[in-house]
């Protein structure tokens, strides 16, 4: 069994300033259990170059690194995570490219990942409220 290392992969990634979505993709998909990884204690720098805001200078982030099993299952979402990143535009200081009617038509996002991306946040949310009101009913705080 071949392992790989998700510094080498991002290393790899033809848009580094992308390096921070590529590893919160990487984290969720081995959350979801995409792919079977597991945590080291090294870190390792990533590529992209941060700008402070009214400042001067660049600096730089790091990451945990990861291990991995390099399966064909795997290295198939590697490749369509890089392929979804390189549909993003790199222009400038928003960078996301908004859905819309014309977005969605035309291929430039992954219709089916925003589904999923507005799935998890609905529940997020729907999860966070439900804990709020949990919590104040547990509490009987009641204003006056």
């Amino acid at each position: 069994m071949a392992y790989r290392k998700l510094s080498e992969i991002v290393m790899e990634l033809e848009h580094p300033q992308q390096s921070d979505r590529f590893v919160k993709m990487f984290r969720d998909a081995v959350r979801e259990g995409n792919i079977d990884a597991i945590e080291l204690k090294e870190r390792f720098t990533l590529p992209k170059q941060y700008k402070r805001r009214g400042g001067e200078g660049s600096y730089e982030r790091q990451a945990r690194d990861m291990v991995f099993e390099a399966t064909p299952k795997s290295e198939k979402w590697i490749g369509q995570a890089k392929d979804d990143l390189s549909k993003i535009s790199t222009r400038g200081g928003r960078s996301k490219v908004v859905p819309s009617l014309e977005t969605v038509e035309s291929g430039e996002v992954d219709f089916k990942a925003l589904v999923e991306e507005t799935r998890r946040n609905m529940e997020s949310k729907y999860n966070r409220g439900q804990q709020l009101g949990s919590s104040r009913k547990q509490r009987g705080t009641k204003k006056k």
